[in-house]
């Protein structure tokens, strides 16, 4: 008996259906993967405010619309096949089904030498390291025990169960996507937060002009309109939210203090400058000397932040 032919049709359904779904799949596990991160967040590492611009909002863009994709693609693939068997025996199914088994067998092997090899390093074996080796063994079992049924014709003799097991990947899909609204916030909720992050680092430019200000001078300046230099600044920061001025008020000959409105109490690591922030903010003018930083976590509503500056680390400029 000749082997069926594959088609153009069958050909580019399989591809379509491959690619889709291993794209889903590894949006799916790094989307789990930056839950995780934010859950158990690496105190050395600094994290935006806004956790939907570190690629949670294309992971799950991507799996919102690549995974009803991939399941249309399978659909049309079965409509085929039950229209025509011999549509289970050309190569491209075959070879498409065995490559996933192969990718997922070398998911778990690998993710199994991860494990040993951290744990006979002695090295800590962390919450966030564990789970992210727990998602993807769990998620490639799963891929493997899926397709080497498929492979076998499992679906084909009780398609009862293949249909409880879309439905609960499905499932288990929005779950994943849902659960992320209440793990990080909604984006309108990340968006409030990236503005309260910007004023953080408005203040902290104001900040820095005060400090110059008080070093060329020798005295602290009267208002925030002072501050004003186009020459060695730029314009002064505003509340990029409301448009407003932010308050600064000098409370004695070295002290100040500076206040905003933010929409919420902080969250992250806000003790550190951002990165974007070091390189336009202007230096202290003892050069060769890190600055400390400040500390900045707020809560929600106005909130001051007061300073007093000590001339021996910021000694005036012309003595």
């Amino acid at each position: 008996m000749d082997k069926p032919k594959t088609t153009p049709k069958d050909f580019f359904l399989w591809a379509g259906a491959m690619v889709t779904f291993y794209w889903s799949v590894i949006a799916s596990i790094f989307l789990i993967f930056d839950y995780i991160n934010y859950t158990f967040p690496n105190p050395l590492a600094y994290y935006p405010a806004d956790p939907y611009q570190s690629g949670i909002s294309y992971e799950m863009a991507s799996i919102i619309v690549l995974l009803p994709l991939y399941m249309l693609l399978m659909w049309l693939i079965r409509k085929d096949a039950v229209r025509d068997p011999s549509r289970n025996e050309i190569w491209v199914r075959r070879w498409a089904l065995i490559l996933t088994l192969f990718v997922a067998g070398v998911a778990v092997a690998g993710d199994l030498i991860i494990l040993l090899t951290t744990f006979l390093n002695g090295e800590a074996l962390t919450t966030a390291f564990l789970l992210k080796v727990l998602v993807i063994f769990l998620i490639a079992i799963g891929v493997f025990m899926h397709f080497i049924a498929d492979l076998r014709g499992y679906w084909d003799t009780f398609p009862a169960r293949k249909r409880a097991v879309g439905i609960g990947v499905a499932v288990l899909a929005a779950v994943v996507v849902v659960s992320g609204f209440f793990i990080v916030g909604t984006p309108q909720q990340a968006r409030l937060a990236r503005f309260d992050a910007e004023k953080v680092a408005d203040l902290q430019n104001i900040q820095y002009r005060v400090i110059s200000y008080y070093q060329a001078k020798r005295k602290l300046p009267a208002a925030i309109t002072d501050l004003s230099d186009p020459l060695s600044y730029g314009p002064l920061p505003v509340d990029a939210q409301t448009g407003e001025s932010y308050i600064y008020e000098a409370t004695g000959a070295l002290s100040f203090r500076l206040c905003a409105t933010f929409n919420a109490e902080s969250r992250g690591n806000q003790n550190m400058y951002p990165p974007e922030t070091r390189a336009i903010l202007p230096a202290p003018s003892s050069v060769g000397k890190e600055m400390m930083p400040d500390n900045w976590q707020h809560d929600s509503g106005q909130v001051c932040f007061d300073r007093t500056i000590d001339p021996s680390f910021y000694p005036p400029l012309n003595k």
